[in-house]
């Protein structure tokens, strides 16, 4: 029998098993409208510019794919064009992403099946009520604001444990929430007006807010190392160490990276919609994945009113972008030769009053404002520039020589801007340091000198104030500190001095060999913490009250005799390793805590008034993070707040009512208990000497009768009553 050839094998098993079966329906292909009318001569530019607008929003097209209806009588197309797409579900993407998106300021893309074309033909035209769907209301995310107390909250995480609490008087202080996150995270961080809480995870960060504290949006950033928030919580900004990489088959959307996006490692995200705008990498060039420098956090500084957000590239420029559409502001950047920082002006409550009112009467918003410095170039001095956006006027600029740093420091409300300057001698071997300080609100912007000898190491604004606190040292250590080394500082106030028409800020006190090096000022001004962070042999905290023996705080103009006489401590105190000092938002107590992050002795933390009083004090093994929760401004006007301070006095009566109230409840129940545990031991007691009795009776065969019962009586020999002013 001769041996089979190869047209005898029967393959149509195997043919039938990987068939490729072919969509033979129209369901790939999608119509879009508002595209163009061109002519021959556009064509191919305007298919390269069609696919590149979808591929934005995660849909990848080629032009092959178009097909653009011409109209031969004309020679132009028709304004609109059919797409065919490889799979139903990239034509299902592209309709939900695509449909309304804007082609250009006078054409807009509104995209259809081209198998509903039919449907919508034959359309039937009878009105139909539609079927509304029941309201449901969602949660007041910032709910925790209407507590009856007034309390504040904070955030505690311990281990892979997060506790929030709330923390009043020590009868109302409670656990607030305990999360079960099951998926370990990095570290937590509240927005900046408190409404969210977001955790870092592996794949990405969640924001969490309200009441029952549900997922409020998630952001797909793997890796995901550093966050940034806007000011007003409208945009969040993520950082990763790892660039992105857009795996096949990886979802696409406006909420997920693209293929365009690959390489890059910070994005730029819209809180509400949870849709990526923008992603940028912060490699500068001949910069590798593996040889990294430490970045400048936050790489995008946001202006205040969220609606532009700054990139500075050192040396070069500073890139401004228009959000959300992120696109560069003007089409160019600001070009600075040798820019090294830059940073926004604050938006104060005088900016905020003046722009609100009736439409008559609000004037004209400031724009906004940023500073900038530039070094010494060539021949050339270094630079501090204030300049108005978008108008981009250069409202100042002042030459500084023999420049080695400068830091910039805006006061919280916009009315100062202070550059440390730290310069050189002639020889360089030595440091010292200027404080250059802009008053911004005056005309012409005039700029105060202040020369020290020593250099400064901290520097900052009271709140709301007119005050600023620096401390500076001479100590030889200083720059080289070995271990169970004291650095030994000065720490000095300063205060605008409006007598006479002077307006110059002048040395209040002095306070020397300290060993403080941080400055926490009240976020209300006038009290302050001075404490020694991050070190390992000193960790002393000292509070301070700055008008102490002024009746009225708020006035600044102050005698000969009283300049200076108002600052006084208040107390001191010292936690053990502390890490991270922390005023709450009403200004009254102080957070302390020492983080694992840090070092492993004595992790946890504690909590004191503004006197110095510790009121608690918890130390949790493997604690990393306290964190107030913020509160956002205050809805009363001017008018309204100084009409509650004229009426304190009797809404002080009602507070003291309820305290009294529930120290009468405690005071009350703490008798009770008294009374319980006196009558169960009196009658223990009497059970016991009646058994004693039985037993002596038996013994000496006869019963005593005699019984002897104490009775204990509590007697108030004296009662002080204290009232603590704040």
């Amino acid at each position: 029998m001769p041996a089979p050839t190869v047209d005898d094998i029967d393959y149509t098993d195997i043919e039938e098993k990987y068939k490729v079966h072919y969509d033979d329906g129209f369901d790939t292909t999608l119509v879009v409208d508002g595209v163009p009318i061109i002519d021959e001569s556009k064509r191919e530019r305007l298919l390269n510019k069609f696919c590149k607008e979808f591929a934005r929003k995660g849909v990848t097209i080629k032009p092959e794919d178009v097909y653009l209806p011409w109209n031969d009588a004309t020679g132009k197309s028709k304004g609109y064009a059919f797409v065919d797409f490889r799979t139903v579900d990239d034509a299902h993407l592209a309709l939900s992403v695509v449909h309304n998106h804007p082609f250009d300021s006078k054409h807009t893309f509104k995209l259809n099946r081209f198998t509903d074309i039919e449907a919508f033909a034959n359309m039937d035209e009878s009105y139909t009520e539609p079927q509304y769907e029941e309201f449901k209301p969602k949660e007041h995310l910032r709910a925790w604001l209407g507590d009856p107390q007034g309390r504040d909250q904070y955030v505690t995480y311990r281990h892979e444990d997060v506790e929030i609490h709330w923390h009043g008087k020590p009868s109302q202080t409670e656990l607030a929430y305990k999360p079960e996150w099951k998926e370990p995270f990095l570290y937590v961080a509240w927005s900046p007006l408190g409404t969210y809480i977001a955790t870092l995870h592996r794949q990405g960060v969640r924001i969490w807010g309200g009441s029952s504290w549900k997922q409020q949006q998630q952001f797909a950033h793997p890796l995901v190392k550093l966050i940034d928030f806007s000011p007003c919580e409208q945009y969040l900004v993520t950082w990763s160490n790892e660039p992105i990489v857009v795996h096949d088959g990886a979802k696409q959307g406006p909420q997920y990276f693209s293929p365009d996006d690959e390489g890059n490692n910070m994005a730029v995200w819209d809180i509400k919609s949870g849709h990526l705008l923008r992603t940028f990498s912060t490699l500068v060039d001949g910069e590798t994945p593996t040889n990294k420098k430490q970045i400048h956090w936050p790489a995008l500084k946001w202006s205040p009113d969220d609606k532009y957000v700054a990139r500075l590239t050192r040396g070069q420029m500073i890139s401004v972008y228009e959000v959300p559409g992120m696109h560069l502001h003007g089409k160019k950047s600001l070009k600075i030769e040798g820019v090294q920082d830059f940073e926004w002006c604050p938006l104060g409550d005088k900016d905020k009053e003046e722009t609100k009112g009736d439409a008559g009467k609000a004037k004209k918003a400031r724009e906004n404002m940023l500073a900038y410095w530039t070094p010494e170039i060539d021949n050339q001095p270094a630079r501090v520039t204030l300049l108005s956006f978008p108008s981009r006027t250069i409202l100042r600029q002042k030459n500084l020589f023999n420049v080695t740093e400068c830091k910039l420091y805006w006061q919280n409300q916009g009315d100062f801007l202070c550059v440390k300057v730290d310069r050189h001698t002639k020889t360089k071997k030595s440091i010292f340091c200027n404080l250059e300080i802009f008053r911004v609100r005056e005309k012409d912007y005039p700029v105060e000198v202040v020369e020290l000898k020593d250099t400064v190491t901290d520097f900052s604004w009271e709140p709301k104030g007119e005050r600023f606190a620096i401390i500076s040292s001479n100590d030889p250590n200083l720059g080289n500190p070995g271990p169970g080394i004291t650095i030994k500082t000065d720490v000095s106030f300063y205060q605008l001095e409006r007598a006479g028409g002077k307006n110059d800020f002048r040395l209040l006190r002095t306070l020397p060999a300290r060993t403080s090096n941080a400055i926490r000022w009240s976020p209300r001004g006038r009290h302050v913490v001075l404490a020694t962070v991050g070190s390992s042999s000193k960790s002393e905290l000292e509070f301070w009250d700055l008008d102490f023996n002024v009746e009225e705080p708020g006035r600044r103009e102050l005698s000969k005799e009283e300049w200076g006489s108002g600052i006084q401590l208040l107390g001191t105190g010292d936690h053990y390793g502390v890490t991270d000092v922390e005023w709450d938002p009403s200004g009254r107590t102080l957070a302390t805590s020492a983080s694992a992050w840090t070092h492993t002795l004595e992790n946890g933390y504690a909590i004191w008034d503004f006197r110095g009083q510790e009121i608690i004090k918890h130390i949790q093994d493997r604690f990393k993070q306290f964190i107030w929760r913020p509160r956002p401004p205050t809805l009363l006007t001017k008018e309204q707040q100084k009409q509650i301070r004229r009426n304190l006095k009797e809404y002080s009566r009602a507070f003291d009512e309820e305290d009294a109230t529930e120290e009468s409840n405690v005071s009350a129940e703490l008798i009770a208990l008294r009374k319980r545990l006196v009558d169960e031991w009196n009658k223990w007691r009497a059970n016991c000497r009646k058994e004693h009795a039985e037993e002596r009776s038996k013994k000496h065969g006869k019963h005593e009768e005699k019984e002897e019962i104490e009775v204990w009586v509590d007697e108030v020999i004296e009662q002080i009553e204290e009232m603590v002013v704040e």
